[in-house]
């Protein structure tokens, strides 16, 4: 039983609402538009967002701790791999069997959406690996906020969209970016409290990088972009989805007052979970905004 709870706690499920909002803001989008919705897309491609997910966290893990970057001095939560409670080989093959999962369920949506989808499909997989493995890895050349908005905003959202509504919209696009800039919210925080030790280990973040009042601009930019791209629903007549994710307005104030008022530490493991909140309830607000349109 304690074994389960390690690798649920290895998994971070507080990290899954990044594949579950893209995926049903997309769907509340095709309904909105009186387009018919696919249950089956959705269920597939929930089950490989989230192993594609899971399996980048758990990559992350081992990586992480196999250059350094994890220690006794971690300040962010407990990691498996550092704390010896799985080793590096038994980490990165339970990466592999999630990324080899998230393959066999793409493998429905690749014949229903065709090569785009194929070739979609093939680059989340890998850029889920290459996002701290392999020669260029990601977020150790300040490339992870990059990559969060492109695949768990953009590309989550627009080939979810493509392939109930089989075509390509400025409306999903939209949408995928407002969703990416709320997701790299959590990225950008957890970075910030880790620019110190990252920068000892040669981890080049966008906070190592660019500086901590860099990243504590880019976190309230990130925080307040999506609510002020709202107004673009409101002028194509979604009237409910532009004023319903204004009640998380509060939540993204007190993020953003957190960051700049507090020095990075574990404090910031709570500015995590209030990131994690606002992305979700945003992104769901959001979607119900279009459901009832």
């Amino acid at each position: 039983m304690q074994s389960i709870k390690n690798w649920l706690m290895a998994f971070r499920p507080k990290t899954l609402t990044a594949c579950l909002v893209p995926i049903i803001g997309a769907t509340a989008l095709v309904k909105a538009m009186y387009l018919p919705v696919d249950t089956e897309v959705v269920v597939y491609a929930l089950l490989a967002s989230f192993f594609i997910q899971i399996g980048t966290n758990l990559v992350n893990d081992a990586v992480d701790f196999k250059k350094g970057a994890d220690t006794e001095r971690r300040l962010g939560p407990q990691r498996v791999t550092q704390s010896g409670i799985f080793t590096y080989k038994q980490v990165m093959a339970a990466a592999g069997i999630c990324f080899l999962l998230a393959v066999l369920c793409g493998i429905p949506l690749v014949i229903k959406g065709g090569t785009v989808i194929l070739v979609v499909g093939i680059l989340s997989v890998l850029m889920g690996y290459a996002y701290t493995m392999g020669p260029v890895p990601l977020a150790y050349f300040g490339l992870g906020d990059l990559f969060v908005i492109l695949f768990f905003g953009l590309i989550a959202v627009m080939g979810v969209f493509y392939l109930q509504a089989h075509e390509w919209t400025f409306h999903s696009f939209w949408l995928g970016l407002q969703i990416g800039f709320h997701a790299t919210v959590l990225i950008a925080i957890n970075n910030l409290r880790d620019a110190d030790q990252d920068r000892t280990v040669n981890k080049k973040t966008l906070a190592v990088r660019m500086g901590k009042n860099f990243a504590r601009l880019e976190i309230g930019f990130l925080c307040f972009a999506p609510f002020v791209m709202n107004y673009y629903w409101w002028t194509v007549g979604f009237k409910g989805a532009t004023l319903m994710p204004l009640a998380t307005l509060p939540l993204a104030l007190l993020i953003t007052k957190n960051i700049f008022q507090t020095e990075p530490g574990s404090v910031y493991n709570k500015y995590l979970g209030q990131a994690a909140l606002l992305h979700l309830t945003f992104g769901l607000l959001l979607s119900l905004g279009f459901f009832l349109e």
